[in-house]
């Protein structure tokens, strides 16, 4: 299926702020070219200024990415997927802004990690996003059980991320090893073509046909 195109999910005053703007930090440079060509084809591409901003940066490099602000120019933050500074290396330029003075302005846009949350059917007064599970087995272990404990005693839904090629893999560790009765909420391609929100529980997944490999997905457990 085709993309959704950048007005399908985001604001015109977005569009045309991003069409203003000069300087961008971003974490992959292709993708962000081509989703800011996505938003206005009359954008002069060659004539943007870009920093790219990802896992690899070195900490001691983001505080110079601000310079463009500090002479007095805005600066975008385009992210690889979700929503910017949320689970996003993007945060650490914000922090750097934000000690240094620099307004900080958030613009409306889809998160997924809510737009989940909105579709899963769970508790929307009171969750907990807990990013990347640990890769350690131990760590990892101890994380889903602090969630299923969290889940009983406090009724609170647990959101959690995968990188999407493992996500088959989460998904079969979850029905073998937590609790039948807990409900798992699979979110994939949220506000893409393909979206899907599935709500079911964990012994349902356990036996289920699913393909989610690749896919940009969130999960959640909850317990009715």
């Amino acid at each position: 299926m085709a993309p959704c195109a950048p007005s399908d999910v985001l604001p015109q005053k977005n569009i045309e702020l991003i069409s203003a703007v000069k300087f961008f930090v971003v974490e992959e440079l292709r993708t962000a070219r081509r989703f800011l060509k996505a938003c206005n084809r009359a954008i002069d591409i060659d004539s943007l200024h870009f920093e790219v901003l990802n896992e690899h940066t070195p900490a001691e490099a983001v505080d110079a990415m601000l310079a463009p602000a500090l002479e007095g120019h805005d600066i975008g933050i385009i992210s690889e997927a979700g929503c910017p500074a949320v689970a996003d290396p993007g945060a650490d330029l914000v922090a750097a802004a934000q000690r240094r003075g620099i307004e900080v302005v958030p613009l409306v846009g889809p998160s997924s990690i809510l737009m989940s949350l909105m579709g899963s059917g769970f508790n929307g007064q009171s969750f907990s996003f807990s990013g990347y599970l640990p890769i350690d087995a131990g760590r990892r272990s101890a994380t889903l059980k602090q969630m299923e404990r969290d889940i009983r005693s406090r009724h609170q839904t647990q959101i959690f991320i995968e990188t999407p090629y493992r996500n088959n893999k989460l998904i079969a560790e979850l029905a073998s090893t937590l609790p039948g009765d807990l409900l798992l909420c699979v979110a994939a391609d949220i506000s893409g073509e393909s979206q899907s929100i599935i709500t079911k529980p964990v012994k349902a997944w356990k036996t289920s046909s699913y393909d989610y490999a690749k896919r940009p997905a969130i999960f959640l457990l909850y317990k009715q």
